[in-house]
């Protein structure tokens, strides 16, 4: 699938589907198939077969079509890629992205945060201060911790994703 030769698209779909389901798409030709003969071809148990192909589906990224057998009754599913969606799906993903990056930034730019010495975790003001400002891991002390630098990086990430939307 020449689509799935992009890094980018590559990159989505492994997150997505993992290694297996990569080799699945990567598998799938342009025409119809049924998802028994694509685990022949790959090799993969055709339970994950199916749960990537569903997963594709309910992200827009294939479609299927029902066959009836008129002597069995049997219905045979016939998959394809819809590669014109990826470009849909990204957006989606980026946009979704973006959302969790500045619900991010509001926490970190609302908040004043204390971290253990020793590195355990990092608390919110009212939770260090109910731990009278002692690690409830550790019992090491919490140290005021100036986040400027994570609000930095945070507001790069979101300026960087809103120049490729």
């Amino acid at each position: 699938m020449a689509a799935v030769q992009e890094t980018i698209y590559r990159a989505y779909l492994n997150k997505l589907v993992g290694d297996e389901g990569l080799l699945i798409v990567e598998n799938i030709p342009s025409e119809e198939i049924t998802d028994e003969r694509l685990a022949e071809i790959t090799g993969i148990s055709l339970n994950t077969v199916r749960r990537t192909l569903y997963l594709l589906y309910e992200h827009r990224l294939a479609v299927y079509r029902r066959k009836r057998d008129p002597d069995s009754g049997w219905l045979t599913y016939l998959w394809q890629l819809c590669p014109e969606n990826f470009d849909k799906a990204l957006e989606s993903e980026a946009r979704r992205l973006l959302r969790k990056l500045e619900d991010r930034l509001c926490y970190e730019k609302n908040n004043i945060f204390y971290a253990c010495t020793e590195g355990c975790a990092r608390f919110v003001f009212d939770d260090a201060s109910d731990a009278n400002f002692i690690c409830p891991y550790c019992q090491n002390s919490l140290e005021y911790m100036e986040n400027a630098k994570v609000v930095e990086t945070i507001e790069r990430q979101i300026d960087e994703l809103r120049r490729c939307l």
